[in-house]
């Protein structure tokens, strides 16, 4: 690092989507365009409240990142539309889209069944509506698209709308943990996640260090 005053914070403001509009019937979502419930707007308040004025604003390409984001304007944060950027979407499930757990549990192929001893690293069979990748793939996805936007935009404030498993994908990658442990990190609906990378003034694409300020803030 050079001296203090070339120092180059970019701050990233993470807010997992409200809940899918089916979240009580335990199916995966994935890369599924699945609407959202909005009807909680006392917790909209406290997010937007905690949100930056002047920020970027980016969201997944899923519609409940973006009926989120209008959700939180509508409580009172700052009115800029997202740039929606596909690298921060859920993981895609393939032909387990729209299963349940316990469903996939009962598959008899030999997918489902290494999933539970190697769940970052098997990819669910893909399918003709469906794409997929493993939990691993996720977090490397979202480890570049990090890095290139924090290069875009350094020293700027960035809310993103995105996913569970995009949030748990940028916190590993700020921490250097591996896909495994990723999948350890509980992030809940309409929470903040907080994350700093710090840089000299060469605003250099790859390099610098990450802060994980919180997770699950609000």
């Amino acid at each position: 690092m050079s001296s203090g005053e070339d120092i180059i914070v970019t701050r990233w403001w993470f807010v997992r989507h409200a809940p899918v509009v089916d979240a009580k019937s335990g199916k995966l979502s994935g890369q599924a365009d699945i609407e959202a419930d909005v009807s909680d707007r006392a917790r909209f308040e406290v997010v937007a409240a905690k949100l930056p004025q002047g920020a970027v604003w980016i969201a997944s390409h899923l519609i409940r990142t973006h009926q989120t984001a209008a959700a939180l304007w509508d409580a009172g944060a700052e009115r800029v539309e997202p740039i929606a950027e596909p690298a921060f979407a859920e993981q895609a499930f393939g032909a387990w889209t729209r299963m349940t757990w316990a469903e996939i549990w009962e598959l008899e192929d030999e997918v489902a069944k290494s999933f539970w001893d190697a769940p970052a690293t098997t990819c669910p069979p893909s399918s003709p509506e469906h794409s997929a990748e493993s939990a691993f793939e996720v977090c490397e996805r979202v480890g570049l698209r990090l890095d290139d936007v924090t290069a875009e935009y350094a020293g700027r404030d960035i809310v993103c709308v995105a996913h569970a498993g995009s949030i748990r994908a940028a916190v590993a990658h700020a921490l250097g943990l591996s896909a495994e442990q990723a999948l350890a990190l509980d992030v809940q609906n309409v929470s903040l996640t907080r994350l700093d990378h710090i840089s000299d003034g060469l605003r250099t694409k790859r390099g610098g260090s990450w802060r994980v300020v919180g997770v699950n803030m609000i």
